[in-house]
C-alpha cells in the first residue's frame, strides 16, 4: 500500500513486482529509491552493481534508523558511496511522480524509475470491526498464535465485535500477526523467523498435539509438558556488499556496545557485532571480577558469518541472554564464554 499521492511509484512486495523491477534495472537506468530500510538498501546494492545510477532518499538521518537505531545506522552510511550509490538523508519526500520526487526543501530528484521502499502494513482492513486490530493493523496473538482479546480500549472501529468464545477459536500467523514471545514480548510479523518457525506451534495447537502451548514453561514443567521451542525474531539481509543478521528486538532506549570495529578501518569489510543492552536505572550489576553484567535484547551481526550460528543458539532460548560485557565485547574471546 503506497501513501496517498504515491501511486506512480513502483513497489516491491510480490514476485511479480520483483520480475518487473528486474527487467527495468538495466545499465544506465536512473533509479530513485525512497527509503533506506531493508528493501531500499538491498535494491540499491543490486541496482548499482547492475550499472544503474542510484539515488536513495531517506527521511531519517541514517539508514535503517527505525530498525537499528541512529547510532548503528550511522555506521552504514559509507556503504552507499562504497557501492556506487548516492544517499540523501534527512530528506522528506512531499511529491512523487513516475520519474521524479520533490523534497521538502523544494528540490527535485530525477530518475527513470521511482521505487517506494518505506515499509509495509498488514493487509487486514477487511477485518476492521470484526477482529481486534492494533494501530498498525496487526492482529495480536499469544505465543501459540491464538487471537488475543483486547485488554485496553482500542481506536474506534478496531476493537472488533466477536465474542470472547469465538476469539478463542481463531488463530493468526505470518505478516498479519503480532505474536507474544516469552523473552522479547510482542513481535510484529514480517520476520523471516516468523515464516519459518511460527506455523508449527500454531498447527500443533490447532490439532491438539500440544496442550496449553501458550503457558509459560514453568507451568508446563509442573504439568509434565515438553518445552515449546523458542526462537528469537530473526532478519537477514545482503545489502551494498555486506551481510547482516539481526536477532531480537532493538530499541532506541537500549545501550549499544560493539564486538569488533564498526568504523570501517582497513578494507571496510571486517566483521563486527553490535549488542543492544537493556538499560535499567539504578540496576548496575557486576561480577566478582568487577566486570559489568547486562541483559542482551538484540544482536546485530555484520560480515561475520561464523558468528551467526553461535548468536542464534544464544538468542533462541526460553530465558533472556545475560552476559559479562567485558568478555562479550572482546573479539578474542568466544561469545558463549560471556554468558552468565
Amino acid at each position: 500500500m503506497r501513501p496517498p499521492g504515491w501511486e506512480a511509484a513502483l513497489t516491491l512486495h510480490t514476485a511479480d513486482d520483483a520480475a518487473r523491477l528486474r527487467e527495468r534495472l538495466t545499465p544506465g537506468t536512473r533509479l530513485v529509491s525512497i527509503g533506506a530500510g531493508w528493501i531500499g538498501a538491498e535494491v540499491a546494492g543490486v541496482a548499482a552493481k547492475a550499472g544503474c545510477d542510484v539515488t536513495v532518499v531517506e527521511a531519517a538521518q541514517t539508514p535503517l534508523e527505525r530498525q537499528l537505531g541512529a547510532e548503528v545506522g550511522a555506521h552504514l552510511v559509507r556503504w552507499y558511496a562504497d557501492a556506487g550509490a548516492r544517499l540523501l538523508t534527512g530528506a522528506q519526500v512531499t511529491e512523487v511522480g513516475a520519474q521524479a520526487v520533490v523534497l521538502a526543501d523544494g528540490s527535485r530528484v530525477e530518475g527513470d524509475l521511482v521505487l517506494a521502499a518505506v515499509g509495509a502494513r498488514p493487509a487486514t482492513a477487511w477485518l476492521k470491526g470484526t477482529l481486534p486490530l492494533d494501530p498498525r493493523g496487526s492482529i495480536r496473538v499469544n505465543s501459540a498464535g491464538r487471537v488475543a482479546p483486547p485488554t485496553v480500549a482500542s481506536p474506534s472501529g478496531t476493537s472488533g465485535h466477536l465474542p470472547l468464545k469465538a476469539l478463542r477459536r481463531l488463530y493468526a500467523v505470518g505478516d498479519c500477526a503480532t505474536r507474544d514471545n516469552a523473552v522479547f514480548g510482542p513481535v510484529p510479523g514480517g520476520h523471516w523467523s516468523a515464516a519459518l518457525h511460527d506455523p508449527e506451534p500454531t498447527v500443533r495447537a490447532l490439532l491438539g498435539i500440544d496442550e496449553m502451548p501458550a503457558e509459560p514453561q514453568p507451568v508446563r514443567d509442573l504439568l509434565g509438558l515438553a518445552p515449546v521451542p523458542q526462537h528469537a525474531p530473526y532478519v537477514f539481509s545482503q545489502q551494498l556488499g555486506h551481510d547482516i543478521a539481526l536477532f531480537g528486538t532493538p530499541s532506541p532506549f537500549h545501550e549499544v556496545v560493539y564486538r569488533g570495529d564498526p568504523s570501517g578501518g582497513g578494507s571496510g569489510h571486517e566483521g563486527w557485532i553490535a549488542l543492544y543492552l537493556e538499560t535499567v536505572a539504578g540496576a548496575h550489576r557486576t561480577n566478582t571480577e568487577g566486570h559489568r553484567l547486562a541483559t542482551v535484547r538484540a544482536v546485530l551481526v555484520v560480515d561475520a558469518p561464523r558468528e551467526v550460528g553461535q548468536v542464534r543458539k544464544l538468542m533462541n532460548r526460553d530465558v533472556a541472554l545475560h552476559v559479562d560485557v567485558e568478555v562479550a565485547t572482546d573479539p578474542s574471546r568466544r561469545l558463549r564464554d560471556a554468558v552468565v
